[in-house]
């Protein structure tokens, strides 16, 4: 029988691509999505999900257990960015953010582990971002919100191994997609001690995802650790530049990174 795959945030960007992608290779693709009406056309099945909400999870998981009767990959895409000095942010988009981006994939996994244990097999598919290797300026709730994923899932393959299930990460670098669309980000205040650095970076970030790097890049990496019976623990996907810089952060001394980082953003 055809492995069955569940996508969390499947309506577009690189959750969408993923399933398209796998969808062709013959994979039974389920995509979900807060709105899936208003998603528009989709060659997978969309449901409706929040990742925030209790129940939503519960109802998305049975809902795919009772069409599909099994369950095989899950792929926690769901994110959001979020962008702003943190003396700034609002605490409440603060824990928004980290519902959304680590508890979130956490109650999904609680969902769905049991029937993965009771299959003696399944793939839980991290994606996080190269942003949570490092703490960046003026993403510094995004980095930290993907950096607690990545750990988290260090520890949890731990736990799930014996079950025959693996647990991996996927860090992409910067994509082409409507991230920047939907991130939360602080005002620039006027007159605020912040108002021209943290201009200055947004303009930086949000031409860093414009001229990123095309989701198909994704889809592929994905297919092939889905491909791969002994998939490890941490994978990255992006430029060379952008991988590299995980490198750097591991053998330069923490004030040259930073420096190097802070040229980068011309702070």
């Amino acid at each position: 029988m055809d492995k069955v795959v569940l996508i969390t945030g499947g309506s577009s960007g690189i959750g969408k691509s993923i399933g398209e992608f796998l969808h062709k290779k013959g994979y039974k693709v389920y995509g979900t999505s807060r709105n899936p009406e208003g998603a528009g056309n989709s060659v997978f099945e969309l449901i409706k999900l929040d990742v925030r909400d209790a129940n939503s999870i519960a109802n998305a998981v049975e809902k795919v257990l009772i069409m599909a009767g099994q369950l095989d990959i899950l792929i926690n895409n769901a994110g959001v960015g979020i962008t702003g000095p943190i003396e700034e942010i609002p605490m409440e988009e603060m824990r928004n953010n980290f519902e959304t981006n680590f508890f979130g994939p956490i109650a999904m996994m609680k969902a769905v582990l049991p029937q993965m244990r009771f299959q003696k097999s399944g793939l839980i598919i991290n994606i996080t971002s190269i942003a949570g290797y490092m703490g960046l300026p003026y993403r510094g709730i995004y980095s930290s919100s993907k950096g607690a994923l990545e750990l988290i899932t260090e520890s949890l393959s731990m736990e799930v191994k014996p079950f025959g299930i693996h647990i991996t990460n996927v860090a992409p670098g910067d994509f082409a997609t409507n991230i920047a669309s939907g991130r939360f980000h602080a005002p620039v205040i006027k007159d605020s001690a912040y108002e021209v650095l943290y201009g200055k970076t947004l303009r930086i970030l949000d031409e860093h995802v414009d001229g990123g790097n095309n989701p198909i890049e994704m889809a592929e990496a994905i297919f092939a650790i889905i491909d791969n019976p002994n998939p490890k623990i941490h994978y990255k996907v992006g430029s060379f530049m952008q991988k590299f810089s995980i490198v750097l952060k591991r053998i330069l001394p923490d004030k040259v990174y930073e420096k190097m980082l802070m040229n980068h953003y011309k702070l």
